[in-house]
């Protein structure tokens, strides 16, 4: 298989904390010193969210700033894509960060049951998401949690909200959400590839135990791959991840045991369409 893998470091996230695993970076110099470290192991895109003093989520446009220019000055080349999710605000709020143009940023188009609570997306707002990502040229990345969430990023496409070939991201292993199945996952793919064409590039990420199992799965049927403390704390059951590092160095191990080498930042950035660094 030729096409190089991408691999997606999500650092941080909103619910990990260091009582989970010190490792947790929290604070902006702790999430520039982790992703530096994941970018010389070879993530090529940093999915980023922020936290205020106490360490609890925001969408703070200022922390985004300081976070995207760490990364920027620190990882040449490394394409920035910053999270609109829902447990970091509400509302427009989670676009807040939108005007600070960065590469990408992660778009959820439907709703869904996540373990606690109902991740909520409504349809005005993902439109008015759509909308400003377009209109501060944003590539997105669409979060998909459900079968439905690919065909309304289809729908949106057809709409001219999103790019002609989005870029979709499946989300496996949350608890009340999609499984992590194979079956599944091989529909999610033939369901990619015939919406948005046979060389529509796409990625997976697993939470929890199912991190490398579905970088696994990924590598093989010629995805890309998310990894991070952000979805995974551990390395194994018994071992916590010691860093960001160590579960990239493990995502480029994977993708190299299936024929693939791990894609520069500037392969990155020709596969999703993206301006040169």
């Amino acid at each position: 298989m030729t096409t190089p893998a991408i691999i997606c470091v999500a650092i941080t996230g909103s619910v990990p904390t260091k009582a989970d695993n010190s490792a947790v970076p929290i604070t902006v110099a702790e999430q520039i010193e982790s992703t530096h470290a994941a970018f010389e192991a070879g993530a090529s895109i940093a999915h980023c969210h922020v936290r205020d003093d106490e360490g609890r989520p925001t969408s703070d446009p200022d922390r985004f700033a300081q976070l995207k220019a760490g990364i920027e000055a620190h990882c040449p080349g490394m394409i920035v894509q910053l999270s609109t999710g829902g447990r970091s605000g509400a509302g427009k709020a989670r676009g807040g960060m939108l005007p600070l143009r960065p590469d990408m940023a992660s778009l959820s188009v439907g709703s869904n049951n996540f373990p606690t609570r109902v991740y909520d997306n409504p349809p005005d707002l993902v439109d008015w998401l759509a909308s400003e990502m377009k209109a501060y040229s944003v590539v997105p990345e669409i979060e998909a949690f459900d079968l439905s969430h690919i065909y309304q990023a289809q729908k949106l496409r057809d709409q001219g909200l999103l790019p002609e070939t989005p870029y979709i991201q499946f989300v496996m292993g949350v608890k009340n959400a999609m499984p992590a199945d194979r079956r599944v996952f091989d529909f999610y793919v033939e369901t990619v590839r015939a919406l948005f064409g046979p060389e529509a590039q796409w990625c997976a990420a697993g939470i929890g135990r199912h991190q490398s199992e579905l970088n696994h799965w990924a590598a093989e049927a010629g995805g890309h791959l998310r990894t991070g403390l952000e979805d995974n704390i551990r390395l194994d059951r018994n071992t916590l991840a010691p860093s960001n590092a160590a579960l990239v160095a493990r995502a480029a191990e994977i993708a190299q045991s299936h024929g693939r080498h791990v894609a520069s930042p500037g392969e990155a950035r020709r596969l999703l369409g993206l301006a040169p660094h």
